[in-house]
């Protein structure tokens, strides 16, 4: 149970967050739990809405490589509501059934495919050691260029971010 209200109607929402909440529901249709906590920081709301928009919809990565991104930050964060967003997203997105495996059961990525592999080796190094080899940063430079590499740690730590909020106002799966 969330330790917080979720403001997630419009009747719920104090008149300063109004125009947050009618920003939100224009751009992604409601207000969902993610939003519904930040919605207590109108201005934090606003602010991490513009980067999601970027993160979810406009970086240079593949769309199967974000999701496959949300997965393991969700997973290594322990934030439940984001890795139930983000569990069929990614299968429809090609992400594999052996990829989520390696995830839940924390398993080598040994015999994954090579971009899944590559994603969750480098979103466990970033997220667990607070750092990333140089052998994992110049795979992903290699594969996903200089700004994929960077939007891949963008997209990592956003959804890091985003899982703080959510396991300390105690949001569960979805």
């Amino acid at each position: 149970m969330p330790r917080v209200p979720l403001l997630n109607s419009r009747e719920l929402v104090p008149e300063g967050s109004l125009a947050m909440f009618d920003e939100i529901v224009a751009s992604r249709g409601r207000v969902t739990p993610t939003f519904g906590v930040m919605l207590h920081s109108p201005e934090l709301s606003r602010r991490v809405a513009h980067l999601g928009t970027f993160i979810r919809f406009e970086s240079s990565l593949p769309v199967p490589v974000r999701e496959m991104a949300a997965l393991t930050a969700a997973h290594v964060c322990k934030c439940a509501y984001e890795w139930g967003a983000h569990q069929a997203s990614s299968r429809e997105h090609g992400i594999s059934e052996g990829a989520i495996e390696a995830l839940v059961q924390e398993r080598p990525v040994d015999g994954l495919d090579a971009m899944e592999a590559l994603v969750i080796t480098y979103g466990r190094q970033l997220l667990r050691d607070r750092e990333v080899d140089d052998a994992t940063f110049e795979a992903a430079v290699a594969r996903f260029g200089q700004q994929g590499a960077i939007d891949l740690s963008a997209t990592l730590g956003y959804y890091s971010m985003v899982g703080c909020v959510l396991n300390a106002t105690g949001v569960g799966a979805p």
